[in-house]
Parts: C-alpha cells; structure tokens; sequence
C-alpha cells in the first residue's frame, strides 16, 4: 500500500498558526475536597487535610486511611445517561472535564470544542480495578469467556480519556500517557507538542488516578524495601487548558507560560544525580535562574528518591520556595495525579499572591522506576 503523504495527513491542522509558546489559561478538579476548582483552591489555601478510614464493606482495604473525593457517585454526579458501565477512573476523568467546561463558562470565557480541541490525559495503567475484575472473572466463570463483555472497554487505559472526548464533543487528537507519577507533565509536553505543530488550537491536558482494593494491592507491593507509606492513598483528576499564546482572545487571561519540560529516565542507578540534572536543563532551557523560584513543588515519593528530591529543591531554590505549594500531604498520594494536581496548588498559591506575577515556577516529579520529569512556568497573575 502507497503511503500517505503527511501533508494529506494534516489536513483538519493546515492552515493553523504555528507557536512555540503555550499558556494555561484555565483548570479545574475533582479532588479529595469536592468538585471542582473553588473546592480545591479553598482546601489548599487552608491547608485543610482529607485522609478519613475507608469503609472496609465499600472498598476491602486494609488502609487504616484513604483521602477520596466525597460523595463520588458517577450516576448521582454525571446522570444515568451513558454511565452505566462507567469505572470510577472514567468517571473522574470526565466530571473533571465537565468542571472545567462550566466553569469556563462561569467566568464568560467558554471553550471551543470540535476539531480544535485536543485531549491528552496521564495515567499509570488506567483503571487497576477494571482490569483486575476482568481477568479474575475469566479464571472463576465456567469457561475462560465467560466474561462481562460490556465491560472489557475500561480495561483499555485509554477509555477515560476517550469517555470525555466522546461526551463533550472534543474531535481533536486524544492521546492516553502512562507515565506514573511525572504522567501530567508527559502530558504538558505532549500538548505543547501539538499546539506547535499546529495540530490542535487548545487542549486540555491533565492526569486522573482512581482508589481501588486493586490500587492498594499494587501499591503495597511495588513499594521499595526504603520507602514507607507517607500520606495515605489519595485520588482524583486535575485538568488544565493550555492554549498558544500567540492566537489567544483578547478577553481570555492566562495563568502560566509553559516555559520547559525536561523528561528523563535514570540508567545509571544515580536517580537523585538525574533529578539534578533535569532541574539543570530545564532552567537553562527556558533561561530562568534559580532567584528567580518563587515556588518549588516536589511529588511528595517516600523513600531515598523522594528526600533527595526535597533537599535539592530546598537546597536550589530555598525553603520558603520549596514550601509554596504543597499538596500531597493534605490530598494524598495520587500517583499519576499527583503531578497534575502540584501544578494546580502553584497555581492556586500564585493567585493569592500578587507578588508571585512575572516570577517563575518549577514542578518536578520522580518514578520509583526511574523516570524523572521537571517543568518549568512563568507565573503570569490573570496577564494576557
């Protein structure tokens, strides 16, 4: 078969401006304090913790503590039109869209969807429980088929993300990243990715993580032999909106400037000397020195990695720095979230202080398998 020329490829795309510089302009959540953004940046600001004991009939844990978003019903939350077979990891994802959506149009900025809008969601693997109750019925039915067959979607890690596109009408590219814990920033460089090459007009970019017995399981079991369990298990979906720069309206004020995202994976056991080296890279690329740090958010990992990690954002950018915008302590360990939801508590932080406009921040995020990722954005204070 002859290929397709690229040129025939991008034809929804030509015509489309290309940009290098992407801002966020909008976000929302759906986090352990409620739904949406009011309720996470109230829950921030006030250093509010979630971690409550699980129902053990509900949930078959043996954590002593969870931090869940409250109240989650999908159907309560998002009606009984198409979300009967919706797992909690779809139903996040989508609410957490929707959120961003209404209050959009809350605030008189309302998002274009259709062809121009992009999603590109972050994820470990997705939904463990679905993928957990599948298989394990395929071993204790009568046949290996004997299967809830309508359910087999949501074993795909990418169904969340393809739920949201297909109930909010967005037909631009929808891109699924498992990246583990840095998974929100992949997705920030991605999305600035296709913003450039003139392949979307704006996407929505974020990372989801659901609590599960299977999470809990798996997590209990990954851990390394240094690490012990800080804050408890937490869950949810933080959404961004990130647009160029160059073709935004006149009436949209933007947050941030994505100014670098630096990606990496450790292959020399030096996972500390990687972090370092990542942080290096990302300030010299978007030409930021360390002065210029208002805010330092780390992921919050336990173990070796996660206190090398601590003393070198302390040791580069400061204490006070370093201490701006934390939020795995109050919310939970989100995993794949947890990178999404550090950059909506900098933002949060930075809109109560007006001194925090023109200054910069900086997001790293490490894996215990070894990836390291390290964003860097310039806060803008609401400027075009």
């Amino acid at each position: 078969m002859t290929p397709v020329p690229a040129k025939e490829v991008t034809t929804e795309a030509r015509g489309r401006p290309r940009t290098d510089r992407a801002v966020i302009t909008a976000w929302s959540a759906v986090s352990p304090y409620g739904l949406g953004r009011a309720a996470y940046a109230e829950g921030i600001a006030a250093r509010r913790p979630t971690a409550a004991v699980p129902d053990p009939a509900a949930w078959q844990t043996p954590d002593a503590a969870a931090c869940l978003v409250p109240g989650f019903d999908i159907r309560q939350i998002l009606g009984r039109a198409g979300t009967r077979t919706m797992d909690r990891a779809m139903g996040l994802a989508v609410t957490a869209v929707r959120e961003l959506f209404e209050e959009a149009e809350a605030d008189e900025h309302p998002v274009t969807r259709g062809t121009g809008t992009a999603l590109v969601l972050g994820t470990t693997l997705g939904s463990a429980a679905s993928q957990q109750n599948f298989s394990r019925a395929s071993f204790v039915g009568d046949k290996p088929y004997d299967v809830p067959a309508q359910l087999m979607p949501n074993t795909l890690m990418n169904s969340p993300a393809g739920a949201s596109a297909i109930r909010f009408g967005l037909k631009g590219p929808n891109t699924t990243l498992a990246g583990g814990r840095p998974a929100a920033l992949l997705a920030l460089a991605y999305a600035r990715r296709l913003l450039a090459a003139g392949r979307a007009e704006r996407a929505l970019v974020g990372a989801v993580e659901e609590y599960s017995g299977a999470r809990s399981w798996l997590e209990r079991h990954s851990r390394g032999a240094d690490e012990e369990q800080g804050a408890p298990l937490g869950e949810g979906c933080a959404m961004l909106l990130l647009e160029p720069a160059d073709t935004l309206p006149e009436d949209r004020p933007a947050l941030a400037e994505l100014l670098a995202i630096d990606v990496r994976v450790d292959v020399t056991g030096d996972l500390p000397g990687t972090l370092r080296e990542s942080v290096r890279h990302a300030l010299a690329e978007s030409g930021v020195t360390p002065d210029e740090v208002w805010a330092a958010a780390g992921g919050g990992l336990t173990g070796a990695a996660g206190e090398a990690e601590r003393a070198l954002l302390t040791e580069v950018f400061g204490q006070q720095a370093a201490g701006r915008a934390v939020c795995h302590e109050l919310i939970g360990d989100t995993a794949s979230a947890q990178a999404a939801f550090q950059l909506a508590a900098v933002l949060v932080a930075a809109s109560a202080d007006p001194a925090s406009a023109g200054r910069a921040a900086v997001v790293t995020s490490v894996d215990r398998e070894g990836l390291v990722a390290c964003g860097v954005l310039r806060l803008l204070g609401g400027a075009r």
